[in-house]
């Protein structure tokens, strides 16, 4: 009776180790799958298909419904980058947010956007906009990516010369904005 009751203990935990393997291998079959219907719904979100940047986007927590928000990086960048963000860049960023980019309070874009000009946003931010808007741009044609690349710019540029200038005189934009804006003009090369 003892064999009989080891051998069933031992099938009892044979099959059990097993249950819990294949648990293990659904859960990541599923996991898998989720991250696989994020990564397209996401690429259809924002027309772009490598793999690399949509990876990138969706580990900083950039989702379909929150990619517009990515095109006003470029404005948050030059707001933060003397490391203080002042109220007159909040509201240009704020204005083109709402005018340009039709965000709304209260909409999820929206709300990202105000966490980055709550909270300095990593650099990995910015990384990220420029492997997006580079994927961005080889499906563009030539005047189209000119005309991205024109936009963003002038929209940054506003940014940089709402704070700038010393009781009106003197240059309004910065030399560390005047960089970021060279570094984001290379993006679209």
């Amino acid at each position: 009776m003892s064999e009989e009751f080891l051998g069933d203990r031992k099938k009892a935990l044979e099959e059990q180790f097993f249950r819990k393997q294949n648990e293990a291998q659904l859960a990541k079959l599923r996991t898998q799958q989720q991250a696989a219907a994020q990564k397209a719904e996401l690429a259809h979100a924002c027309g772009i298909s490598d793999e690399a940047v949509l990876s990138q986007l969706l580990a900083l927590g950039i989702q379909p419904e929150t990619v517009v928000a990515l095109g006003l990086v470029p404005l948050v960048q030059v707001a933060w980058v003397d490391g203080e963000l002042s109220e007159s860049e909040r509201k240009a960023v704020l204005s083109a947010a709402t005018s340009v980019a039709g965000l709304s309070p209260g909409s999820a874009p929206f709300d990202l956007l105000q966490s980055w000009l709550s909270t300095r946003p990593k650099p990995a931010l910015f990384e990220a906009w420029s492997a997006y808007t580079r994927a961005l741009c080889e499906s563009l044609g030539e005047n189209e990516r000119h005309q991205l690349r024109d936009e963003i710019l002038g929209r940054a540029r506003r940014v940089a010369e709402a704070a700038g200038g010393i009781l009106g005189l003197g240059s309004k934009i910065s030399p560390s904005e005047a960089q970021l804006l060279a570094e984001l003009a290379k993006v679209f090369a």
